[in-house]
């Protein structure tokens, strides 16, 4: 339980004797201010700037009984003005600290948690580049992840020179100010405004605001387990993944219906396990500098796909699903256009014009989802009439992070602050198409966008655009990363593009690279290919005998798991808590668990340790103490709390199981076990 502590001009929450908040005269928790912000966007990516006119400690405080909790009345000094009001009050998790009033030229507000040097702080939503965030600072604004992302890198130098598109390690395509501490709390902040998380100080983590947010909630608990299912129940769960999932890979495919065909007929032929074809070129392709980009109509092209009904019938007789994909906004060019246009159901520019939006070489108006009405006919003329009517049993639902910040929306409220909750309005219009067409537990769709309550609508993350390449901060690398962080805030099921997707300035794909990104996936809940954006310059699945067998052997070992699989995923919609997890969410007495990020428990079951370096045949693995570990392919045993040096062959990644598993029967059955 937490307490709460107050004197007449002092107050403080505790969980047990660990002190996480503190407001005294002499070392006032909250400052707030006023400043000019300046967001210039190109293509999904955000140059943020405040221009910072003033910022005050709130030294002067007060505190009044206000039922089971307190009234929080602070000033910048006695005699002044109120500058804020809130309610402190317990709750059935923990704490939340309520506004009630604020000055009306308060437009910035910090927030100050104690810290301990030796905390580590995890969350923020899907962070790329770090798990534990203790040490940097995190913007949280929902962006483009951007290219390379490691400035010191030349793919990133040149993104940014040509087109302001690198990125760095905090970019993300799904923020969230929620974060988790190793002493067994966690902190949301309810806002959808720009906020910047700043976990770099040794006494007091700080948490800006450009607001003053409705609410802050501290959740508590005697587990990370159970701090994990709070946030599950707290921001809502994921529904379970349609049961064809599990009979193997999503192929990725857009090159038309000919060529779909023939890679299918490729891939049965050497036994691949195959769910579905994604074919996200079912509207349309346009070309365009950066690659191959799609026509952003959401009709089915004739041209590319003729009769594409019929086929998902045909598909849909041999057990086989055809997935396609979509995204909020349409081509100035297409023929969806002018019908949002005269019937009100897109952005607008504030000048009584449509909004419209460069997205590389195509212009695209903004679909309102702050209007009803729009929200409407988007799922009933695209993703009911169009999509799923038709066959499509799911699909990339794309580019919820784009929302211009100087559009006017219908419901009067600033874009500034609907940019971060329109990845959340963009999942809760797909999830109600299903929905109201009854195909919530058949159909699916996945994105890359999220913020906070996205959980609650969104069936499926997947890591977004990473390099093809093995680079620390964009590479095979951060899709760990990614499901571990944003498993922590409530998301169960993530996947990711396999051997990456963005190939710019001569980097493509490796064989090497693809193979070990095969083997990743299989211990993912879900397996799906991608062509990437420049198919043509880069290798393929189908472009080799080695790599069509190794992907289908692959296949059949994530098929082979599927009643374990199975067990996680309900784990996941029933609590919230995620598929893979990081090693100290069950292993909380070793110390050695909490900074690792480049493995991870697959359930509780699996140890999973995917190789991530260029040129590697075996790799470092950290078995965790306290329990006995059996080597998946060769059944070898080996004790834990120590490191391991692990041959890695391909097809054969670093996964163990623990010895006393009730599941060590399906495990010694795998595909490729000795």
């Amino acid at each position: 339980m937490m307490r709460v502590i107050s004197e007449a001009s002092a107050v403080s929450v505790y969980f047990g004797d660990s002190l996480l908040f503190c407001h005294r005269p002499d070392a006032p928790a909250i400052h707030v201010g006023h400043g000019q912000a300046r967001f210039d966007m190109y293509r999904g990516n955000f140059d943020i700037e405040d221009y910072l006119e003033t910022r005050e400690p709130l030294a002067h405080l007060e505190v009044h009984a206000e039922g089971e909790g307190h009234r929080l009345v602070f000033r910048r000094h006695a005699g002044d003005q109120v500058q804020l009001e809130a309610i402190l009050e317990p709750t059935p998790e923990g704490a939340s600290l309520t506004m009630h009033y604020a000055a009306p030229e308060i437009n910035r507000t910090w927030w100050r948690l104690t810290a301990e040097h030796d905390e580590r702080v995890w969350g923020c939503g899907e962070q790329m580049s770090y798990l534990n965030l203790r040490g940097r600072h995190f913007p949280l604004w929902t962006s483009e992840p951007g290219v390379g992302r490691d400035k010191n890198t030349y793919v990133t130098w040149r993104s940014d020179v040509e087109n302001r598109a690198g990125g760095d390690y905090y970019h993300t395509n799904y923020p969230q100010p929620t974060f988790l501490s190793s002493r067994r709390y966690a902190c949301h902040v309810e806002t959808s405004s720009y906020a910047d998380f700043d976990f770099r100080h040794g006494e007091f983590h700080e948490l800006q605001v450009w607001e003053v947010p409705k609410r802050i909630e501290l959740f508590a608990a005697s587990s990370y387990l159970a701090l994990v299912e709070m946030l599950g129940a707290r921001f809502g769960h994921q529904p379970r993944l349609p049961e064809w999932i599990y009979d193997g890979v999503i192929l990725g495919l857009k090159r038309g219906k000919a060529h779909a065909e023939e890679k299918l007929e490729q891939a049965l032929a050497a036994d691949m396990a195959v769910s579905a074809l994604w074919c996200e070129d079912w509207a349309g392709i346009r070309e365009t500098s950066f690659g191959a980009r799609l026509f952003w109509d959401w009709q089915a092209s004739e041209s590319r796909y003729p009769d594409l009904a019929g086929w998902c019938r045909e598909l849909a007789s041999r057990g086989i699903r055809f997935l396609g994909y979509v995204n909020p906004y349409l081509c100035v060019d297409g023929e969806l256009y002018p019908v949002a246009r005269e019937n009100g159901y897109l952005a607008t520019d504030g000048q009584g014009g449509t909004a419209v939006v460069d997205f590389g070489e195509f212009d695209c108006g903004v679909v309102d989802f702050t209007n009803p009405d729009a929200c409407t006919w988007f799922k009933d003329t695209i993703l009911k009439a169009n999509m799923l009517d038709i066959g499509i049993s799911g699909w990339m639902a794309d580019f919820g992070e784009y929302l211009p910040v100087d559009v006017t929306l219908a419901n009067g409220v600033s874009a500034e602050v609907e940019h971060n909750r329109w990845p959340l309005r963009w999942a809760k219009v797909n999830a109600e198409a299903l929905a109201e067409h009854g195909k919530t537990a058949d159909a699916t769709f996945f994105m890359r966008a999220g913020y906070t309550g996205v959980q609650a609508y969104c069936p499926l993350l997947w890591g977004g655009d990473q390099s093809v390449d093995f680079s620390r901060h964009d590479g095979i690398g951060t899709v760990i990363t990614a499901a571990l962080s944003s498993g922590l805030v409530g998301n169960a099921f993530h996947h990711s593009d396999i051997g990456g997707y963005t190939s710019l300035f001569g980097n493509v794909r490796s064989s090497e690279l693809f193979k070990r990104w095969v083997d990743l996936a299989a211990f993912t809940p879900v397996m799906r290919t991608h062509e990437c954006n420049r198919p043509a310059d880069n290798l393929q699945w189908f472009d080799s005998d080695e790599l069509v067998a190794h992907l289908a052997h692959m296949s059949r070992v994530y098929c082979h798991l599927t009643p374990y699989l199975r067990t996680l995923v309900e784990e996941g919609a029933e609590r919230g808590i995620p598929v893979q997890r990081p090693l100290f969410l069950h292993f909380e007495d070793d110390p050695k668990a909490y900074d690792i990020q480049t493995q991870y428990l697959y359930g509780p079951e699996l140890l999973v340790a995917p190789v991530i370096e260029e040129g590697a045949g075996a790799r470092d693995v950290y078995l965790p103490a306290g329990e006995t570990w059996v080597h998946l392919w060769s059944g070898r045993v080996e004790a834990g709390g120590r490191h391991l040096e692990v041959n890695a062959p391909d097809g054969r990644p670093p996964v163990f199981f623990r010895q006393d598993s009730g599941w060590r029967e399906l495990f010694e059955r795998v595909p490729g076990h000795d």
